[in-house]
Formats: C-alpha cells, sequence, structure tokens
C-alpha cells in the first residue's frame, strides 16, 4: 500500500475515533439526564450500517467520515407528543443542556489526557547502539573496534540510542578524526 493511502486511511480512523468519542460524549450526558436520543451518527451522507437499541436510539456510520451527530428530541425541531415533553432537550434545565452540549468537547480532553498517559506508559522503544560487524581492515578494526561493542559517544557527546549515533556521526561528515567511546 503507498505511503498516501496509508496516511489517508490512518487519517480517517483517527478522526472518526476522534468524532466518535466527542459524539458520545454528548450521547451519554443526554441520557443521563433523561433526554431522548433519536439518532447516534458518525459521518455525514447515505447510511453505510444502522441498528437501533431498546431505547429507541438509532445508531448509524455513514459514507463521509468528517463528522458527526446526536440528534435529540427537541421541540424547536420536531413537534413533540405531551407525554414525551419531559424527554425533550429544550424542557431540560439549563444546567442540564450546557452540561450536555460541554460533554463532547470534555469527552475530547479526557480521551487526550487518556492517550497521553497510556503513550508516556508504554514508552517508546529504541535500539541499542551496539557495533553489529566489523570488516576486517576497515579503519573501524584498526582502530581496535569489534563486534557487540557498545558505543557511548561520540566526540564526547553522549549517545543513548542508535539513532542519536546516527545523527552525532552525520554531524561529523567531513572531519579528519572523530572519537567514538566504546
Amino acid at each position: 500500500m503507498s505511503g498516501a493511502i496509508w496516511n489517508l486511511l490512518s487519517f480517517i480512523v483517527a478522526l472518526g475515533v476522534l468524532i466518535t468519542v466527542h459524539e458520545f460524549g454528548h450521547f451519554w450526558v443526554a441520557r443521563k439526564n433523561g433526554v431522548l436520543v433519536k439518532r447516534f451518527s458518525i459521518g455525514f451522507g447515505k447510511a453505510l450500517l444502522r441498528w437501533r437499541d431498546k431505547q429507541g436510539t438509532e445508531f448509524v456510520i455513514a459514507a463521509i467520515p468528517l463528522g458527526g451527530y446526536v440528534r435529540m428530541l427537541d421541540e424547536r425541531v420536531d413537534p413533540v407528543l405531551p407525554q414525551f415533553k419531559d424527554l425533550a432537550f429544550n424542557h431540560k434545565t439549563v444546567w442540564q443542556r450546557m452540561a450536555i452540549i460541554a460533554a463532547g468537547p470534555a469527552a475530547n480532553f479526557i480521551f487526550a489526557v487518556f492517550a497521553l498517559w497510556l503513550m508516556y506508559m508504554l514508552g517508546v522503544q529504541t535500539m541499542r547502539p551496539i557495533i553489529a560487524s566489523i570488516e576486517p581492515q576497515s579503519i573501524a578494526a584498526q582502530a581496535g573496534m569489534t563486534a557487540q561493542q557498545q558505543i557511548v559517544s561520540v566526540n564526547q557527546h553522549s549517545a543513548t540510542d542508535a539513532g542519536s549515533v546516527n545523527l552525532l556521526l552525520v554531524e561529523q561528515i567531513g572531519s579528519e578524526s572523530i572519537t567514538v567511546g566504546l
């Protein structure tokens, strides 16, 4: 798969996750505050997949993955039967409506904190700068280097991983001598 296609698919998946988390924040707080959620949609346009839960909410995954929405019962949008007025968004208190509206961005913030914590806990895998092999009659062999030695510095600059060794060596291109600490 080419790099551009891989990047595009990665972007769409990442965007889909962020949209889902955001809309789920609105959805969850609306439900907790007694608002009837009519539709939870990820994407716009033609529905590719749809199903309903026990409370009657229609869940939709649509063709254009550039957004999403949570459609709640609201008298300003649709006529509402008198027995369902207490389930309408516009009949909730100002504080409840504010909580429902703020829940999307709050869910994204909480997700970001969780994702950063997870990345911090997992860490980054690095390769130790170990010499794999030395060519006979090479300058490294003449300098006394042997296979399986670890490089710890280049010209008195600490080298903690293979990437830093590469960068330090590239900086020395054209130099007459390089001091490598083992």
